[in-house]
C-alpha cells in the first residue's frame, strides 16, 4: 500500500506516482538535450510564444465584440 502525501507537500497523491512522474521528466529532459534538432534560441522561442499569445488576445477581444 502507498503512502498518500500531503496536497500541501506534493501535487501528486502518492509517492508512486511523484516517482513515475519525475522518471518521465528526466528522461524526456535527456531525450531534449540529445537531440540532434537544431536548438531554437531563446529570443525567438520568446517572439513565437508573444505573437501566439498576442493572436489570442486579439480572437478573445473579437468574441467579446460579437
Amino acid at each position: 500500500m502507498s503512502a498518500h502525501l500531503s496536497p500541501i507537500v506534493s501535487e501528486f497523491e502518492t509517492q508512486e506516482q511523484a516517482d513515475s512522474y519525475d522518471h518521465w521528466f528526466r528522461a524526456k529532459v535527456q531525450e531534449a538535450m540529445s537531440s540532434a534538432k537544431p536548438r531554437l534560441p531563446h529570443d525567438e522561442a520568446m517572439a513565437k510564444v508573444q505573437a501566439a499569445l498576442e493572436e489570442r488576445r486579439k480572437n478573445r477581444a473579437n468574441r467579446s465584440l460579437d
